[in-house]
């Protein structure tokens, strides 16, 4: 059985998956400081999350992050599906970037200083863009890859009967 990534998927894969897996185990033990930190800087731009407890949030976003980079990881877990889910995630942590007093340069999408450590993330989400695509756009379905070297063989069969027959 033939794994559903190629060679030029597996390096992305690796890197995203290995980083963000590396976040999510390291939030898992968060403190209380740290996890009010982390609840206060995501609940000012996504309000919704001012109802969560931070310890909740914190231990939900850690989880998330395990997921997600396993996913990655996984070579059976098919490059469409972990694109999807690494473009959602690098979404969300871009929207952090982008709706965050303080983030950027007035008038720009430049980072200050304080919106470097979020910025950098855009290669998540270039990365997740690029597996998205190649997963689904860009690669054939393997039945029709396979009926197209079945007829392709069949084809060459023909062709050595006729030569033989003439």
């Amino acid at each position: 059985m033939a794994l559903p990534i190629t060679l030029s998927e597996i390096a992305p894969r690796i890197s995203a998956g290995a980083f963000i897996l590396n976040s999510g185990l390291g939030k898992r033990g968060a403190d209380e400081g740290t996890a009010a930190g982390l609840h206060g800087f995501a609940s000012g731009t996504y309000p919704f999350l001012k109802n969560v407890p931070p310890a909740t949030f914190v231990k939900a976003l850690a989880y998330s992050e395990i997921a997600v980079g396993a996913a990655l990881l996984t070579p059976f877990v098919p490059t469409a599906v972990a694109g999807a889910l690494l473009t959602g995630f690098s979404g969300g942590l871009l929207g952090l970037y982008l709706n965050t007093p303080g983030m950027r340069k007035p008038g720009s999408l430049a980072p200050t200083p304080e919106g470097l450590t979020v910025a950098k993330d855009v290669w998540l989400l270039g990365i997740g863009v690029g597996l998205l695509t190649r997963g689904t756009i860009d690669r054939e379905p393997r039945r029709v890859r396979k009926a197209a070297r079945t007829l392709a063989k069949a084809n060459r069969k023909v062709a050595r009967a006729a030569d033989r027959a003439a």
